[in-house]
């Protein structure tokens, strides 16, 4: 890919002492890099560390280890003031309208808090023209400036979040897991807006969540994780087509189709169990304990990082050259992904 690398994260970990000398490993060595003008889908269960690495890479947790860099530098290792510049360049958008949004606040509040600390604009009058024309970006009019949060539904809410991460006028935006908390019928509306915004402003995004499909739709590359790992990343085609991580596989698998024909033939992966504590991993590979091709060596050794085809990255130990001769994968993964779209 010949666009420029806006972040790369390296080898990133977050951990949470939880007492008694044991420590939650949230987000364990997690590697990859977001271009220009893209969005990163990052996707897994609830409790897989996508959220946290979001968190991590704002800076809202100090990281364990690992590197993250933006435009080529290290956050880490910038001046106070430039962390503060940072903020106009990078910012968030939160899962919970409801929670994201200060109650007490008018939307003209919220939206101009941001500017007021970087003092972006000399007179209020600048200030709340910019307000009103950000409120118009996100599908709201200026009449809703003077109003509180409790008096709009939650898709609107997410539009007040949305205009308040635009109000820095930032290069990339972390959206974190931005429709869970939607409506079905508004989610769809939400993602339209993100990528018009994203056309008409050249913005590159993480995007965080758990629907595939959703994902699938907004996304140019995905990495999944699992257990604080990422497992699988390669283009968002690619991995719909041809996904090679089994936990990627069940996924994939559990999202149905709407032709009963098709679905029957298909075969669905069973992932049997809980998700392990993030406190006391599986040794080896976290996902051997629910695995349904789960050997010998998944328990003994940790699968490498590794590009098992042209941009198409795996940590599974089916894809070592010993054993992806005799694998078989390539099986289950045809039958798992037949017409998935």
């Amino acid at each position: 890919m010949d666009k420029q690398k806006t972040l790369e994260v390296k080898n990133l970990k977050k951990y949470f002492p939880v007492g008694k000398g044991k420590t939650l490993k949230a987000v364990d060595g997690v590697s990859f890099d977001i271009y220009q003008g893209e969005t990163f889908g990052l996707v897994g269960e609830s409790g897989c560390g996508k959220s946290t690495t979001g968190r991590t890479i704002m800076n809202l947790y100090d990281r364990t280890d690992g590197e993250v860099i933006y435009e080529g530098q290290s956050i880490y290792e910038m001046s106070t003031q430039d962390q503060f510049q940072l903020k106009r360049k990078l910012q968030m958008i939160f899962q919970d309208p409801y929670a994201s949004l200060n109650p007490r606040s008018t939307v003209a509040e919220i939206i101009a808090e941001p500017m007021e600390i970087h003092q972006l604009f000399s007179s209020k009058r600048e200030r709340m023209n910019r307000i009103y024309e950000l409120l118009e970006e996100v599908g709201l009019n200026r009449d809703h400036a003077n109003r509180y949060p409790h008096e709009f539904s939650g898709g609107q809410r997410q539009r007040i979040g949305i205009a308040r991460a635009l109000a820095l006028e930032p290069k990339m935006i972390i959206a974190d897991e931005p429709i869970s908390a939607l409506d079905v019928s508004v989610q769809a509306q939400v993602v339209n807006l993100l990528e018009q915004l994203q056309e008409e402003k050249g913005l590159t995004y993480l995007f965080i969540a758990h629907d595939l499909s959703m994902v699938q739709h907004i996304s140019d590359r995905i990495g999944v994780m699992y257990l604080g790992h990422m497992v699988e990343l390669t283009s968002s085609d690619q991995l719909y087509s041809r996904p090679m991580h089994p936990y990627t596989q069940a996924l994939l698998s559990a999202i149905p189709i709407p032709d009963p024909d098709i679905e029957d033939e298909r075969e669905q992966v069973i992932i049997e169990g809980e998700i392990p504590s993030p406190i006391d991993p599986p040794s080896g590979c976290v996902f051997r304990t629910r695995c349904p091709m789960a050997m010998d060596i998944c328990a003994e050794k940790k699968p490498k990082w590794q590009e098992a085809e042209k941009d198409h990255q795996v940590a599974c130990h089916l894809y070592n050259d010993e054993i992806a001769n005799d694998s078989p994968i390539k099986k289950l993964q045809d039958r798992v992904t037949l017409n998935i779209r």
